[in-house]
């Protein structure tokens, strides 16, 4: 698979991945994690050129949620990083 095919491949992923969130289902990628739609409050915020405060309406948010399998992952690669930079820190 070359660099066009690769390009082409994911960005159907994440097309079919937004097609279902904007349908509001969730979107599960096994050993990967879990994405879904959440309501999020309305909230007051603030004018950044005046700094009088606005109120943001409610709406949606995507939610993503890791898998055990990734975090466990990600959490050797850090374990790794981590004894490495222990280490070269002993070593200067």
């Amino acid at each position: 698979m070359n660099g066009a095919q690769a390009s082409w491949t994911v960005n159907a992923i994440i097309k079919a991945i937004q097609d279902k969130l904007a349908e509001g289902e969730a979107v599960k990628l096994i050993g990967f994690g879990s994405f879904e739609v959440k309501p999020c409050a309305a909230t007051v915020g603030r004018n950044p050129k005046i700094g009088e405060p606005i109120t943001l309406p409610a709406g949606k948010k995507v939610s993503f949620k890791a898998s055990k399998f990734f975090r466990d992952q990600l959490g050797k690669l850090y374990r790794v990083v981590f004894f490495l930079y222990t280490t070269l820190i002993f070593l200067i």
